[in-house]
């Protein structure tokens, strides 16, 4: 046990260093399995989708809702250059019932939110009112697209009968607001995949003394380079505890000078533990480390800390050795079971995903479920 125990108020930042991704090297790999045919089944043949959600109560479980669950996921049309979604994406949701998923539709209406598109986020279901964080990508309209990227919230309630699902959204509201001091402001990077930085996914968590907290995926504003990716912390303001904005806090995680995109962190409680978890790509590593795509995380005995790579040095499970871009964006639930996309399957080079051969191996549809068993500081695949 710690001796000096973090407070809420002052919690100290984990940081992930090459020293901890070098005992990757002593270790064999955890893998996920490969992907059959019959794995992959596309939701719509002229619709790509990844990313997912559920409508999930504060601590994660996803809400019952016409027998069945009510998920999200980013999705765009399928154009036959799969990356060409980033620049259209929308979210949209789906009735996963009997372990299947039906698209529904476009969540928000064309125009509603305050960027060109929307990227990822989450959905939170409390006293009858659904509160939906997302990430609003580039300018409402746009000729360009742009990689400015804020994060805001709106609220609704659900439909409880007919085709409608919601009863109407209130105005987004952006919740916290980088500026450049911790967290960057600029996240253009190159505008490559991969170099972009970052400031989207946010995910809520209500620590141990009620007060609710914003998880997001951020860039270091004071360490700037292509290396410089936080999993980003906000409190709720003091001022305004039943809602409002968040107040910028210090990261949970910094991988400066390893790694520049810890993308979707959420947290899962199990067995008096919580988990954080993100996803990552290898080709966002520095230069020098050699750690797969995957599913990596931390633990602690509360929100204050301190974490703890999972495992020594933090991977829980990466793709397949001959799949290396089999799946991503792993989301856990508090189950333990794991939902993911397929991203392109069937190949090992990455130059395979360029079009035309590129929409051949393109899954864009979800993934069949893995599950996890964490006792511990050790995760591992069931």
């Amino acid at each position: 046990m710690n001796p000096h125990p973090a407070t809420l108020e002052s919690y100290p930042t984990l940081q992930w260093t090459a020293r901890d991704l070098a005992r990757l090297r002593d270790i064999s790999i955890p893998r996920a399995p490969v992907f059959t045919p019959s794995d992959v089944r596309r939701i719509a043949g002229n619709l790509d989708v990844w990313d997912a959600w559920p409508l999930a109560s504060m601590h994660g479980i996803p809400v019952r809702w016409r027998g069945g669950e009510l998920w999200f996921a980013l999705a765009a049309p399928a154009f036959d250059d799969p990356e060409e979604r980033h620049g259209a994406a929308r979210i949209h949701h789906f009735h996963r019932i009997d372990g299947q998923f039906r698209h529904i539709g476009a969540t928000f209406e064309e125009g509603f939110t305050p960027g060109s598109r929307e990227w990822s986020g989450s959905a939170l279901f409390e006293d009858g009112v659904v509160t939906f964080y997302f990430t609003a990508a580039g300018e409402r309209g746009e000729t360009e697209p742009t990689f400015r990227q804020r994060i805001f919230a709106c609220t609704t309630g659900l439909a409880e009968t007919g085709d409608a699902v919601f009863t109407g959204w209130s105005d987004p509201v952006e919740q916290v607001i980088p500026a450049n001091i911790v967290y960057m402001t600029r996240h253009d990077g190159t505008g490559e995949l991969g170099e972009i930085k970052a400031f989207r996914d946010p995910a809520p968590w209500r620590a141990e003394d009620g007060v609710d907290h914003l998880l997001f995926t951020a860039s270091s504003a004071r360490h700037l380079g292509l290396h410089n990716g936080l999993i980003g912390c906000a409190r709720r303001g003091d001022a305004d505890p039943e809602g409002g904005v968040f107040e910028k806090r210090p990261p949970l995680v910094d991988a400066t000078g390893v790694n520049n995109e810890l993308e979707r962190p959420h947290i899962v409680a199990h067995g008096g533990r919580l988990y954080l978890f993100w996803s990552t790509q290898a080709k966002v590593f520095a230069p020098g480390i050699d750690a797969p795509t995957g599913l990596y995380g931390a633990v602690a005995d509360g929100f204050a800390g301190p974490w703890r790579l999972l495992n020594g040095h933090g991977l829980v499970f990466a793709n397949p050795q001959g799949e290396p871009f089999q799946a991503y964006s792993w989301w856990v639930l508090p189950d333990l079971s794991v939902t993911s996309f397929v991203d392109y399957w069937g190949i090992d080079d990455a130059a395979a995903k360029r079009k035309p051969e590129g929409r051949a191996h393109f899954g864009g549809t979800f993934a069949p479920f893995l599950h996890l068993r964490l006792e511990g500081d050790v995760a591992t695949l069931r």
